[in-house]
């Protein structure tokens, strides 16, 4: 494809934009050890433009497969009855279509995306042209043989990062209701697929993260420091990517982002340093419609009927055959959804819609523009107050003043309490553990507007959590209520998450560390690695001790208990019987009368507590530890096999040990594993692991990324931080451009058009 064509491609969506479509573009990239890019260019445009381009280097198959997701390609290319991975579930090829064609309006993209400002257009319109510059360098010839001479495999436009972008905004939300809304029918009506949509469950939300940011109060050098662990996918596009992107007197950050990013969007620079958690609040409400009695397509509203909206979806279909063609509905509340294990149906009384706070939202890129280039705590505060950009993460930072922030502030609806209880419908309590169910009947029921905030119906931040110190913050994905184990916060809306409720065993370990830390002395690099990556289980601590007494001496679990009194409590390479205790825990986790000292609100950090080992429940413990054992021995493993040849990462003929261990077991080094051949091998987990503290010239910067750079086998940095990560080893991030040039791999490369 000649290069007149790619910059038509990318100049026909970019019209909408008002920027002419001869633009020029400019970068200079310079890869360090382990592939980090250092884009550095003279503008917006040109910075997006080296990012495009060096992304599509480490990334093109799997990026070019997301462009097809998006565009609600997938049966085209892959065929209807293939799947996809929709947030966090498999969605057959035709519902992902449906969905991405009915949810996804283009033209409302582009007025959000215009309102962003003129950096936000340009690196937006300058990843485009480097990412269809990078495919002209490659040539049909010597792209990836994994999608070599597949149709996917093509120029992009602004549109599809539009795209893009939405997926990534809805992923906490709308994602994980695609076939739920791409196979809602009125009664009588044969859905499109066979799929089974099933309500969302949080428990199985496994994009997670820690996050710590401390104040000079506690540091060493009275500086802030940011602890960032974020345990996202290893695999596909919401896999971090390491840049750094310098354009002189406006921008010189460095971290990673997701698919599509055209800078960091979790990183530092020269004053701060941010991490994010995925948040405990929603971001969406459920509406329970009463139905015309006449009309199963249309609602009643204070008694009045409103036609449903209707939009005709036409699918392409492979190898020439007729395009799929679907009637999907909306209302006032949203999509209407259809999900039978929930008992929401589409009967001629009822149905069921669900309306979502960041359909449409394109101001996270202006947001996140805001927050890298910020000089303080403040004006990140502002940033994510003003704007309400952020979509579904917890916004945890440090400066290199010494002030630290958590803010739980996102696009929310802003639905109260006494709403959310005045509007509730029978069927509420149900759903309660998902979703925040509202009765659509009513008027009154519809989120409340405030004044000033940047779509109508959004929660205010005023109504949200901020909590700015000087020692310490943090969030392990529990809700606002403890961001400082010491200083909850005041109680606000349900829809936020809960409070006063008990939180998970990984919250508890993580206060519990961050105390211990802080009495410990002053935090400095070494000892927050240390937290980091120190392994330890504290369900383990929790439920160890008594286990073991509660098994000695019992022969149905004779070789299991003997096995466990060799796990050091730990998931280290060398921890000996961590699978068994993994399996064993994940069938009593939930156990009704588990522990003998119930929750307690003033002391959420230290209960529940005291694992009871008498009568039926010592019963099931035991019940549960010879299940265990048999899962154990059944998949081929040793009963006290280490940790290390136990979890792994496949690197071609490389089996990579992995320590970490699943949240669910107080881990805080978060590996949530899958069967792999003679093991398990992480799905999600710790991924872009980051201690940033500062001195007095700027950041300093250790970093990890567990999966390394590039998912391309072919690639030298396929494997090299797998390596690091597994023996807990860290990068000294290069940021000045002496230490850049000391850690340069090979020749820089300039790229212009």
């Amino acid at each position: 494809m000649g290069k007149a064509m790619l910059l038509a491609a990318a100049g026909v969506a970019l019209a909408w934009s008002g920027a002419a479509q001869a633009q020029r573009y400019g970068a200079t990239i310079t890869r360090t050890t382990h592939g980090i890019p250092h884009i550095v260019a003279k503008d917006w445009r040109g910075a997006g433009y080296g990012v495009g381009y060096a992304y599509a280097q480490d990334n093109l198959c799997m990026i070019a497969e997301e462009f097809a997701t998006v565009a609600g390609e997938r049966s085209l290319h892959f065929g209807a009855k293939g799947s996809a991975t929709l947030g966090f579930q498999s969605v057959d090829n035709l519902s992902s279509d449906l969905f991405f064609r009915s949810a996804i309006d283009v033209p409302a993209l582009r007025r959000g995306a215009k309102a962003q400002g003129a950096a936000a257009l340009a690196l937006t319109a300058g990843w485009v042209a480097g990412y269809n510059r990078y495919l002209k360098d490659l040539g049909p010839e010597r792209v990836p043989a994994e999608c070599r001479g597949k149709a996917w495999v093509r120029a992009i436009t602004a549109d599809d990062m539009l795209r893009l972008n939405e997926k990534q905004m809805l992923l906490a939300s709308s994602l994980n209701f695609a076939p739920a809304i791409a196979n809602a029918v009125p009664p009588g009506v044969e859905p499109p697929t066979k799929t089974r949509a099933a309500m969302p469950d949080p428990a199985k939300f496994e994009v997670a993260s820690n996050g710590w940011a401390f104040g000079g109060d506690v540091t060493a050098n009275g500086k802030g420091m940011v602890i960032g662990n974020p345990h996202f996918p290893w695999a596909g596009p919401s896999r971090f990517w390491q840049m750094h992107v310098t354009i002189p007197g406006k921008m010189d950050t460095a971290g990673v982002g997701i698919a599509g990013s055209p800078f960091p969007t979790l990183g530092f620079n020269r004053d701060i340093a941010w991490t994010h958690t995925v948040t405990a609040a929603r971001h969406f409400t459920l509406y329970q419609l009463a139905l015309d009695p006449n009309d199963p397509t249309a609602y009643l509203v204070d008694g009045k009927s409103e036609k449903m909206g209707a939009k005709t979806v036409t699918v392409p279909m492979p190898d020439g055959a007729a395009p799929v063609t679907r009637t999907l509905y909306s209302t006032r509340f949203g999509a209407v959804i259809v999900i039978p294990q929930a008992m929401a149906n589409w009967s001629k009384a009822t149905a069921f819609a669900m309306r979502d706070a960041n359909a449409a939202n394109q101001r996270g890129i202006g947001t996140w523009v805001r927050i890298a280039t910020a000089r303080n705590v403040g004006e990140v505060r502002a940033a994510v107050t003003e704007t309400l950009g952020i979509p579904w993460v917890n916004t945890i930072v440090a400066d290199r003043h010494g002030d630290a922030l958590h803010a739980d502030v996102t696009a929310v609806p802003n639905v109260s309490a006494e709403k959310a209880k005045a509007c509730a419908t029978p069927l509420s309590p149900v759903v309660a553990r998902t979703a925040i169910l509202l009765d659509g009947s009513k008027s009154a029921c519809a989120w409340d507007a405030a004044a000033g905030t940047a779509v109508a119906g959004l929660m205010p931040a005023s109504d949200q959590a901020v909590q700015a110190r000087r020692d310490y913050v943090a969030n392990m994905n529990d809700s606002y209520w403890l961001s400082n184990a010491d200083h909850p916060h005041r109680v606000l809306s349900p829809i936020l998450g809960e409070a006063e409720k008990a939180v998970s065993l990984r919250t508890r370990s993580g206060f519990i560390e961050t105390r211990a830390l802080i009495a410990g002395g002053k935090v400095d690099h070494a000892r927050a690695k240390a937290i980091t990556f120190a392994n330890k289980s504290h369900a383990g601590e929790l439920a160890f001790k008594p286990l073991l007494a509660l098994c000695a001496g019992k022969a149905e679990v004779a070789d299991a208990c003997a096995a466990l009194a060799k796990w050091d409590g730990r998931f280290e390479l060398d921890s000996r019987g961590a699978w068994l205790f993994d399996r064993f825990w994940m069938k009593v986790a939930r156990l009704p009368g588990l522990w003998a000292v119930p929750f307690d609100a003033k002391d959420p950090i230290h209960t529940p507590r005291d694992l009871v080992t008498s009568g039926e429940t010592g019963d099931k413990l035991i019940a549960a530890l010879k299940a265990a054992a048999e899962e154990v021995t059944k998949a081929g493993i040793a009963l006290d096999a280490r940790w290390g040849d136990v979890a792994f990462a496949q690197r071609i003929t490389d089996r990579i040990p992995i320590h970490g261990g699943d949240g669910a077991l107080g881990v805080l080094n978060v590996q949530m594993m899958v069967p792999a051949q003679g093991g398990v091998t992480p799905r999600h987990g710790s991924s872009y692991v980051q201690v940033v503290g500062f001195d007095d010239a700027g950041p300093v910067a250790d970093t990890i990324l567990s999966y390394s750079q590039s998912p391309d086998p072919q690639s030298p940095w396929y494997g090299d931080q797998t390596r690091m990560y597994s023996a807990k080893q860290w990068v000294r991030f290069p940021f000045t451009p002496a230490q850049i040039a000391a850690a340069k791999v090979g020749e820089a490369v300039t790229i212009k058009e």
